[in-house]
């Protein structure tokens, strides 16, 4: 499932390409055919990411919500572009560009009762100026949930996945297992900080950076085929700290890595 910050890059190109154009809308598939019939023709406003959600505006308050899910994507071709192929939610074109969809979990029309109820379930998230790490940290300070855990709830906190929950809980020496409650508030903020400063990088870089220079051991940038991270996708490999074997298992569902070491 794509992290927090894919959709604000997505959000940021889907502005640039669209903003002020008329698009012409269409759902090859058929399941949003109602829909892209509406904004057929209406004048693309802007994108917005928050969370793990993505939100298209359009001039007069109409509003497309997508969620990509496990398996939604989109691909940008220069008009004119091949018929689609596959399965394509929805396509968005103008005289220069074409937005195909795929797969997405979510593809529907929203309106600002139904937006306001999904903005209120999700909570802060690191990639927006707006957000309030307090909201998040009183529901973590309450809860015997493991944060690691916790830091995969959108109603918790929003954009975090797998990847930013295994390498932030590592950079701040926190175990997984650690129940939300048993954390305090200095930890808590060291923690959002973290992510604060993490997640912008992968929005910028285009990919999730979360090791630090001193710890890669003088191995070229993004090296092909060497992970680029601390735990994620290293189980049974040496932590790059204290050459510990790394640890995999599931946690609710999820795969989760951790150095039993260096987070006890």
């Amino acid at each position: 499932m794509p992290e927090g910050h894919t959709l604000p890059r997505l959000a940021a190109e889907h502005t640039r390409l669209l903003a002020g154009e008329h698009v012409r809308a269409s759902s090859p598939q058929g399941r949003f055919a109602e829909g892209s019939r509406i904004i057929d023709g209406q004048a693309f406003e802007l994108a917005e990411a928050w969370g793990k959600h993505l939100l298209h505006r359009y001039e007069g308050g109409t509003l497309v919500h997508i969620h990509l899910g496990l398996y939604g994507s989109f691909t940008t071709l220069p008009t004119p572009a091949e018929p689609p192929v596959g399965q394509v939610r929805m396509r968005l074109a103008t005289g220069s560009h074409v937005i195909d969809l795929r797969g997405p979990t979510r593809c529907e029309l929203m309106g600002q009762p139904r937006l306001a109820a999904l903005l209120d379930r999700l909570g802060p998230d690191p990639l927006r100026r707006d957000a309030e790490p307090g909201l998040a940290w009183d529901r973590v300070s309450r809860s015997r949930v493991p944060i690691g855990a916790l830091l995969m709830d959108q109603e918790v906190i929003a954009g975090v996945g797998n990847v930013y929950r295994a390498e932030v809980l590592f950079r701040q020496r926190i175990a997984p297992h650690r129940p939300g409650r048993d954390l305090d508030r200095r930890q808590w903020n060291a923690l959002w900080s973290d992510l604060v400063t993490l997640m912008p990088v992968g929005v910028r870089e285009g990919r999730m950076i979360t090791v630090r220079p001193e710890h890669d051991h003088g191995a070229p940038p993004y090296a092909p085929g060497r992970p680029r991270t601390y735990v994620y996708r290293r189980a049974a490999e040496p932590c790059r700290i204290c050459a510990t074997t790394v640890k995999q298992e599931e946690l609710r569902g999820r795969k989760l890595y951790w150095c039993p070491r260096c987070q006890r």
